[in-house]
C-alpha cells in the first residue's frame, strides 16, 4: 500500500543503529541508511513527536540451525548507539535481546501511554529487526509505516523480499522524502509527555 498519511501521534523507531552492527564493512548503502535516519530524527524531534533507539544486545535463548551461538561476549562498545542519531533526554531507548523491539521490552506500553498510534521504522536489518519489529507492531494494533530507503540488509534478496512481499502486508511502505513530506503536513506541535 503507498503511504497515504501519519496519524498526529506517529513515533520513529530506529533499529539497531549501534556500532558493533553499522560499522561493518559488508552492511551496503550503510552511510544513506543513517543519513536518511538522521533527516527523519530530525523531522519528528522539530514535531515534539516519540523518537525511539532501538539496540541489541544478545540473542533469544533458543537453538537455531543458523548462526553461531557463541558465548564470546561483545566489544566493549558494541551495543552503542551510533553518535550520529545524537541521543536526546527525551528519547526513549529500548534494548532488546530478540529481533523484534517489542517482545521482550516494555516498549508496547511506553508508545501507548503516550498515545501514540503509529509507527515510523528504520534501520538494519531489513529482514531480521525492522521486519521483526513491524510485525509486532501490527500485532499491537499499531498503523505501521516503512521508510524503505533508510534501512538495509547484508543479504539483498532478503531486503527485497520484505519490502515486496511483507510489508505491504503489514503498513505502508515510502520514502524518506515522502514521510518527511507528510510530516510537514501535520498540524501543531506536538508536546512529549
Amino acid at each position: 500500500m503507498p503511504l497515504t498519511k501519519l496519524d498526529p501521534n506517529t513515533a520513529l523507531i530506529v533499529i539497531d543503529l549501534q556500532k558493533g552492527i553499522a560499522n561493518a564493512d559488508s552492511l551496503p548503502s550503510i552511510t544513506a541508511v543513517i543519513d536518511r535516519t538522521r533527516k527523519l530524527l530530525s523531522a519528528f524531534r522539530a514535531k515534539n513527536l516519540t523518537v525511539v533507539l532501538v539496540n541489541v544486545a544478545g540473542r533469544a535463548p533458543g537453538r537455531t540451525e543458523q548462526g553461531p551461538r557463541s558465548s564470546v561476549p561483545f566489544a566493549v562498545d558494541w551495543t552503542d548507539l551510533l553518535p550520529e542519531l545524537d541521543q536526546q533526554p527525551n528519547d526513549i531507548v529500548v534494548t532488546k535481546r530478540s529481533w523484534g523491539a517489542f517482545a521482550t521490552t516494555d516498549l508496547e506500553q511506553q508508545l501507548k501511554s503516550r498515545g501514540v498510534t503509529q509507527i515510523v521504522v528504520t534501520g538494519v536489518a531489513t529482514s531480521v529487526g525492522v521486519e521483526a519489529t513491524a510485525r509486532q507492531a501490527y500485532e499491537q494494533g499499531f498503523n505501521v509505516t516503512l521508510a524503505i530507503d533508510a534501512m538495509t540488509d547484508l543479504r539483498e534478496e532478503a531486503h527485497q523480499h520484505s519490502l515486496t512481499n511483507v510489508f505491504p502486508r503489514l503498513g505502508e511502505t515510502g520514502s524518506t522524502k515522502e514521510i518527511l513530506w507528510l510530516l510537514e503536513s501535520l498540524s501543531g506541535e506536538r508536546n512529549n509527555a
